[in-house]
């Protein structure tokens, strides 16, 4: 039963100090995975997890190896930002896989990247030929980013010569069949109005609806169950 008692404990403390780590860290060490950060991740994972079913580490044991991996990833954040000469060894360089419309096959083979990946990592990007491609560049995170050729972009309203407008956020109404009262509070409606909306797009309950986002300027869009 102890044994028990001292995996919940270490294994509460473990979260508790990953996630204020994670928070201290900042989002980019989520959002922008990089190999070091990948790695990262794998040792913090490894070091709570074996500390959990080794009875000879306890909790201060974990918060100390957290705590030190933590202070090491931190100044490496701040190397990187201050120091820029050490961006590209920590962090690595974005490379240019594909160059006015040529594929640079040397830049795919250095990142170990075929023709299949990188058409698999175009179309991720809604570009589901080459011959549309001006540059592509790898970033460090192992996404895509792509610049089309002129005749391949969308126009804008600059192009058309249109006057601008604003563009108003969309807001979740209902998820799942559960009103989302803070965001329609925010909006300046209440549930009088959300009844309305509803009735006119014939459904009676906001539990039958599966998703209803608010857009200013257009009526509520409403996808029920059915």
């Amino acid at each position: 039963m102890m044994d028990y008692l001292r995996i919940l404990i270490e294994a509460s403390f473990g979260f508790a100090a990953l996630f204020f780590l994670a928070k201290v860290l900042g989002k980019s060490q989520i959002t922008q995975l990089t190999p070091f950060d990948f790695i990262s991740a794998i040792i913090l994972g490894e070091l709570v997890g074996n500390a959990l079913y080794d009875p000879e580490v306890g909790v201060w044991q974990i918060g100390f190896a957290v705590l030190v991996w933590g202070v090491l990833m931190y100044v490496t954040e701040i190397l990187t930002e201050k120091v820029k000469a050490t961006r590209g060894f920590l962090e690595g360089q974005p490379s240019i896989v594909i160059h006015k419309g040529k594929i640079v096959r040397e830049e795919l083979k250095k990142n170990k990247l075929d023709i299949n990946q990188l058409q698999h990592l175009l179309r991720s990007k809604d570009v589901f030929s080459l011959r549309e491609v001006e540059y592509a560049v790898l970033e460090t995170d192992g996404s895509i980013s792509v610049l089309k050729k002129t005749m391949d972009q969308n126009p804008t309203r600059s192009d058309l010569n249109l006057a601008p407008e604003p563009t108003p956020l969309p807001m979740a109404f209902i998820s799942d069949g559960e009103v989302l009262w803070d965001n329609l509070k925010e909006a300046g409606f209440d549930k009088k109005w959300l009844m309305t909306q509803l009735q006119q797009q014939e459904i009676s309950d906001y539990t039958d609806v599966l998703f209803a986002e608010y857009k200013e300027g257009e009526d509520l869009y409403v996808l029920p169950y059915n």
